[in-house]
């Protein structure tokens, strides 16, 4: 692999940076191209920093792009409309911050094909996030290995980037340590880098500008688009920098002050921060969070819980996705797992359920129900209840690889924070990534499982699963299936 530019080899944050190609940076390009696809935020971007660092160097300008395409898996209002709302305000950041930000919203009265190499073949250097799931892991790879210039992957989606710490590591516990250790040096602010004025220059198209666009504006352009319309966009989580701000801001102020009594009770809203979907597309970095964190008046105890759950889980998955080719390949549960689950997959399964009923919330367990609707209704689903909703789903479907399958599906098509390898981390808990149980049971073998009677024992508990599973929601197409793999099957469009 090429070796980095200086500007990037002398950078604080260089474990966040990896050359992806052996290409040269061309001094003779036009502008630096930071191409993002889920780091929407224009403050404390590593990448769109890393890129106005070479740009600088170089004395060239940057030039970010944003696109957004009609055919990428499980494409809906609700994921589009979230999406538009978050590169909107990406675009108005890079403006405050004397960049040009550029973006195209793929339809049928605009196709650019190639547009992403079109861009690179007048860029010095692609600057890219380095992410390890879902569509922008392959798109980013076929990227690399066909671009003339140097590709360069930037971690933005971590406090420390995974390359930071020792790798080979094998246990929650033991990355807890060196995460921990390694916190202090990577929570501090990075002052940003002024840079080149914007680009101004000639463009391979004719770039869509969001910036300008109303709610009324975006709302119109999703309706034409060919994507599906059955699905909402999420009334509770609307895609935007202030309303991650605002999470923000109710996370000090509400959420941490009662986080260790309220966390589990999905009946409290105060028992969990809402910022997974920000934190999934971007808008919003754990490294703000953590200064807002440090910044209020909450006690050191209570702040440590949640940095536990933000830093040691989320980093922790991130970690391990790394390691994988494919982290939401049913291949990553483990072998003990796998070989309980498979030994036990011809055992009755009176609990069967189909999969329209799956998608609808309407199975036969009103507390499965009332998770699934908030998956279906709002993109979001508690954390307490997600490790629930996993569970059950092994015994409501034929076998463990179509369940695994199927907890994939109803996560990346309705959660707004699907397609993460924190929540394919999730669901490999579920199937057995933890120890295993002491008792050998129909279905799981000792493969651990989880009943309700923690939510269904607290005070309301009984009244507010049977209002959440009776709320009403959209009907969608279900396929008579669950979906082929999409990502294996090397067809995931650039």
């Amino acid at each position: 692999m090429t070796d980095l530019p200086t500007s990037l080899a002398q950078w604080p944050e260089r474990p966040r940076v990896r050359a992806m190609n052996e290409a040269r940076v061309r001094r003779e390009g036009r502008y630096v191209l930071c191409w993002l696809q889920q780091a929407l935020r224009a403050r404390d971007n590593p990448v769109i920093d890393a890129a106005v660092l070479l740009g600088n160097e170089l004395g060239l300008p940057v030039l970010v792009y944003h696109g957004l395409r009609e055919d990428y898996p499980f494409a809906s209002d609700r994921l589009h409309r979230f999406i538009l709302g978050a590169s909107r305000d990406l675009a108005i950041g890079c403006e405050r911050r004397g960049l040009a930000c550029v973006q195209l919203v793929d339809r049928a009265a605009k196709r650019e094909k190639g547009l992403v190499y079109r861009l690179a073949a007048d860029a010095a250097a692609v600057l890219l996030e380095d992410q390890p799931a879902f569509v922008a892991q392959w798109q980013a790879e076929r990227v690399a290995a066909k671009a003339d210039c140097a590709v360069f992957a930037v971690n933005a989606a971590c406090l420390v980037p995974p390359a930071a710490l020792d790798q080979g590591v094998g246990t929650t516990s033991a990355f807890r340590r060196r995460h921990e250790k390694a916190r202090a040096a990577w929570t501090g602010w990075i002052d940003e880098e002024a840079a080149v004025a914007p680009y101004a220059g000639p463009l391979a198209y004719e770039p869509d500008r969001l910036a300008g666009s109303t709610d009324a504006e975006l709302d119109a352009l999703v309706a034409s688009l060919a994507i599906d319309h059955a699905l909402p966009p999420s009334a509770m989580l609307p895609g935007s920098r202030d309303e991650a701000l605002i999470r923000l801001s109710r996370l000090t102020n509400e959420v941490l002050p009662a986080y260790a009594e309220a966390r589990n009770n999905a009946a409290r809203p105060e028992g969990a921060s809402t910022l997974s979907p920000y934190l999934h597309f971007g808008v919003v970095g754990p490294r703000e969070i953590m200064a807002a964190i440090h910044a209020s008046d909450v006690p050191a105890d209570k702040q440590e819980k949640f940095a536990d759950e933000l830093l040691t889980w989320r980093e922790w998955f991130h970690y391990k996705a790394r390691t994988m080719r494919v982290p939401e390949s049913y291949a990553r549960v483990p072998k003990w797992a796998a070989a309980q689950l498979e030994a036990h997959a011809g055992d009755p399964r009176p609990e069967l359920e189909s999969l329209d009923a799956l998608l609808h919330g309407e199975t036969r367990d009103e507390t499965w129900n009332a998770c699934q609707k908030q998956y279906l209704i709002d993109g979001w689903m508690h954390n307490n209840l997600r490790m629930y909703w996993a569970k059950r789903i092994i015994a409501m479907t034929p076998d463990p690889r179509t369940g695994w399958a199927t907890a994939c599906y109803l996560n990346d098509r309705l959660s707004l924070d699907g397609r993460d390898p924190s929540t394919y981390g999730n669901l490999a808990w579920a199937w057995g990534d933890a120890a295993p149980g002491y008792r050998d049971q129909p279905i799981y073998g000792l493969v651990q499982t989880r009943t309700d009677r923690s939510i269904r024992e607290r005070t309301g508990g009984p009244e507010w699963l049977a209002a959440a599973a009776a709320r009403p929601a959209p009907r969608l197409q279900v396929p008579e299936a669950v979906p082929a793999d999409p990502y294996l099957s090397g067809k995931v469009p650039i």
